[in-house]
């Protein structure tokens, strides 16, 4: 209990510190400040590169920018707004070190520059963190405390460590020197691609399009700044549009599941975004999928959250030239191949067939001819004679088998059945 007071004294502390600084309009950073952010970080970061899709831009139909923050060092655009931070502290706090909760990017970048200036850092993360990302934050020099449940748990735990050490609290969103660093992405997307009308940004705590559309409505173009957020976790949808909405769940988004957004980001999204739109999971999949084969790019979940706006809300994008945040590249390889498969599945290019046959021998061979025929690689094949309700005689053939798309697929199906094969389709998720 006391060390929830601590935090909570602490945290009032900090917020207090916020709206002192808060403009006539609310908003307490302007673009004076996401310039001078940038000159402050530029010569630490990488200027990552903003390029043309002509196939997303064909497929959307919209003239498509990719911004590509995956490559940044720590993959993550995160990095700008924590080396911000750490570059306005004075040598008493840097001498001390700085304190923050995350088990994601923020961590990572805020270890990465924390190391390089000299700086002690401390990470509070959840104990069910991926070890891979406890390994990586410590990779950066960082020391890391495993504590709690949740997200909430290691915020609380930070916030404690943070007064009772006189540490520095770095806020992952909530925090004008954070958000201005954030806004860098913006601010070069404009300046190297003059043409856009429209900035696509994930929304999390609400941090990167906070910055972003401080950037944005500084510009001497009419711009529309649309946020997106996955469909479990639409935290800053509910707060701007007064619903109640559930957030919980396994999201591909990891990296924007967040359920309370920042109070100083709510007050910008509320003044300067123009929408906020929600997208599925098969959405968000079916984007991370199409940036990796068309663009050659790997992004996680949240990075991929743009593009999935634009695939579920067409109309809102149609005819416009829209900037899109590649945020972050930091997906584990399993999902990213799972995701793919799944992918290939829905697509008719991967799939699992379901064949009724007779125990009989050469029947698996003639099954296969059939395959031959249609010109269709079989990747696996499994057979079932016992956990089955067909007779004795009978078993159940399932057939993973490679396809060239749906059409080719559908003729295989249409051969086999002519042959006299019962076959069903196993659907992918």
């Amino acid at each position: 209990m006391l060390g929830l007071c601590a935090a909570i004294r602490y945290g009032a502390r900090i917020m207090a510190s916020v709206h002192k600084q808060i403009d006539a309009e609310g908003v307490p950073v302007t673009i004076e400040d996401v310039r001078a952010a940038h000159a402050r970080i530029a010569p630490s970061i990488v200027r990552t590169p903003i390029l043309q899709s002509r196939t997303l831009s064909e497929i959307t139909g919209a003239n498509v920018w990719l911004k590509f923050e995956n490559l940044q060092f720590t993959a993550a655009y995160k990095e700008r707004g924590a080396l911000n931070r750490l570059c306005q502290l004075t040598a008493d706090q840097k001498a001390r070190g700085v304190i923050a909760a995350s088990a994601g990017n923020h961590a990572q970048g805020l270890a990465y520059h924390g190391a390089r200036l000299g700086i002690p850092v401390t990470i509070v993360m959840p104990k069910p963190t991926p070890t891979v990302k406890v390994q990586q934050t410590e990779g950066h020099g960082a020391k890391v405390i495993l504590t709690g449940e949740r997200f909430d748990d290691a915020n609380e735990a930070a916030l404690v460590l943070a007064e009772r050490e006189n540490l520095a609290f770095v806020h992952p969103f909530d925090d004008p020197d954070v958000i201005a660093g954030q806004g860098t992405v913006a601010l070069e997307m404009l300046e190297d691609a003059p043409e856009l009308d429209t900035l696509v940004v994930p929304i999390g705590g609400g941090g990167l399009i906070s910055g972003s559309a401080i950037a944005a409505r500084a510009s001497e173009r009419s711009m529309r700044v649309i946020g997106v957020q996955a469909e479990l976790y639409p935290s800053m949808y509910a707060k701007m549009k007064g619903l109640m909405l559930p957030c919980d769940g396994d999201t591909l988004a990891e990296g924007i599941a967040v359920k309370q957004p920042g109070a100083v980001t709510s007050g910008i999204v509320r003044a300067l975004v123009d929408d906020i739109v929600l997208v599925a999971e098969r959405e968000l999949e079916t984007a991370l999928s199409m940036l990796l084969q068309i663009e050659k790019t790997v992004v996680e979940g949240a990075g991929a959250a743009g593009l999935a706006a634009m695939l579920a809300h067409p109309k809102l994008f149609r005819g416009r030239n829209v900037g899109i945040i590649l945020t972050g590249g930091n997906i584990d390889t399993r999902l990213l191949a799972n995701v793919l498969l799944r992918d290939l599945a829905r697509s008719g290019r991967l799939a699992r067939l379901s064949v009724r046959l007779q125990d009989r021998p050469g029947a698996l061979f003639h099954v296969a001819r059939v395959f031959d025929e249609q010109q269709v690689n079989i990747v696996e094949v499994y057979h079932q004679r016992v956990f089955t309700t067909l007779p004795a005689k009978g078993l159940i053939a399932e057939i993973e088998c490679e396809t060239r798309d749906a059409a080719h697929l559908e003729r295989l199906l249409k051969a086999l059945r002519h042959e006299g094969y019962d076959v069903t389709p196993i659907e992918a998720a």
